[in-house]
């Protein structure tokens, strides 16, 4: 019996958060100089990959253990400024972030970090931290602060030691693809090996993959059952769930997609594969609340040709929502990179030297020119003909930004 197309779709989805977490491994296991279990301190203002945050010193790692083997992972002391070293399963899944927050009872120090199952002897005193499976991704991130010295000595101080040999499996071979051109039918191809490759903690996982294997059945029945999917995925499935990403996948304020949901997603498959398109690494909405713009107050694409501006009132700023700190960055469209430009300037940010207006408000300007009765200095460039999008993080938010009951200001056009 044929599938549904509905059956087609859920199964598609499903698979594409996994492929998308494949393809980042991939590229980041293709990088000069890249080994599991190493850390990589990344030059302050680099990070690429999708909707990277350019307010912090970032680490990056992979950790990869087996069953006889651990690595233990050194997090520093800090205070007076915002961190996080946030561990992800290889779903985008957030397993733990290890900070004065989250852990306040083992808020730094020394962590074993192991397979479920792992039969292996972990130093008297140290934690055991059991990920989801063999495989595990760091996003450490320390606050500038306007002290930037300070917290690239404190991103050195993050550091793995392996204990035993460890045979790290690579990543599931894929297809290449990317955002502007998903994978089509022949995600269904490597549905067996993807799936074998990582456990997924979602209560859904079992229903999910006997769907997403039956549906790989089909499409390998017959040239006219591969064509088909082919073409439900090309005509509908995949321009519907990109739209449904862009626009609809979380409440909408201001015409801002407000995600107060992520990093750990239960049954809710779908907002993962959104996650993991838009927003790669996505963290828990105690640590960050996302704010995606890619309309304006119009309801219309943003491109770069025009000029824009968002306007906080005084009584309404970001500062206002946070404890911790607010960023604003500006992205391509499809790929949610940041966008080249004369300036160098790609985010504007709680540390940023802003002029607030006489009222104690605050305008920020967008576009490929700055709009007028903007300070140059509260102006994000775009490229040109070229969409665009925002991403707005609260960093430690209050309950207004947590609860959905704020949001950044409509995006206006200028001109």
């Amino acid at each position: 019996m044929a599938p549904s197309d509905d059956d087609i779709r859920e199964a598609y989805v499903y698979l594409l958060a996994r492929m998308l977490v494949v393809r980042q491994e991939t590229t980041d296991s293709a990088a000069e100089g890249f080994a599991y279990n190493t850390m990589s301190y990344n030059p302050l203002g680099s990070a690429d990959f999708v909707n990277p945050n350019l307010d912090v010193a970032y680490v990056e790692a992979w950790f990869a253990v087996d069953d006889h083997s651990a690595v233990l992972l050194e997090v520093p002391e800090i205070t007076g400024r915002y961190y996080t070293a946030q561990i992800l399963d290889e779903w985008g899944e957030v397993i733990v972030n290890i900070n004065d927050r989250a852990t306040p009872f083992r808020p730094h120090g020394t962590f074993a970090l192991t397979k479920p199952g792992a039969l292996v002897n972990i130093p008297d005193g140290v934690p055991r931290i059991t990920l989801h499976s063999g495989k595990a991704k760091m996003l450490a991130r320390v606050e500038l602060a306007g002290d930037p010295d300070t917290a690239v000595r404190l991103q050195k101080q993050f550091t793995a030691t392996p204990l035993g040999d460890i045979t790290v499996p690579k990543p599931p071979a894929i297809p290449r693809f990317d955002n502007e051109k998903l994978m089509g039918s022949e995600i269904f191809d490597h549905a067996d090996a993807v799936l074998a490759s990582a456990l997924d903690v979602s209560p859904v996982a079992v229903r999910m993959q006997l769907q997403a294997r039956a549906i790989a059945d089909y499409v390998a029945s017959s040239a006219d059952a591969r064509a088909a999917v082919d073409t439900l995925l090309s005509d509908t499935v995949v321009p519907q769930f990109r739209e449904y990403a862009y626009t609809r996948s979380a409440p909408v304020i201001n015409n801002w997609i407000v995600a107060t949901q992520g990093g750990i997603y239960g049954s809710d498959y779908t907002m993962r594969t959104v996650a993991d398109l838009i927003g790669l690494w996505a963290n828990t909405p105690t640590e960050v609340v996302y704010y995606s713009g890619s309309m304006d107050a119009a309801g219309n694409a943003l491109d770069g040709t025009s000029s824009y501006v968002l306007h906080f009132p005084a009584d309404s700023l970001p500062s206002t929502v946070v404890d911790g700190y607010w960023s604003v960055i500006l992205l391509s469209v499809p790929d949610f990179k940041v966008v080249p430009n004369p300036a160098n300037r790609f985010n504007v940010n709680s540390h940023s030297q802003l002029a607030y207006e006489p009222d104690g408000s605050l305008k920020i300007g967008v576009g490929s020119r700055c709009a007028a009765g903007v300070a140059e200095s509260n102006w994000l460039p775009a490229a040109a003909g070229r969409r665009f999008s925002l991403t707005f993080r609260c960093y430690l938010p209050k309950p207004a930004a947590r609860e959905g009951k704020w949001a950044p200001p409509p995006i206006t056009v200028a001109d």
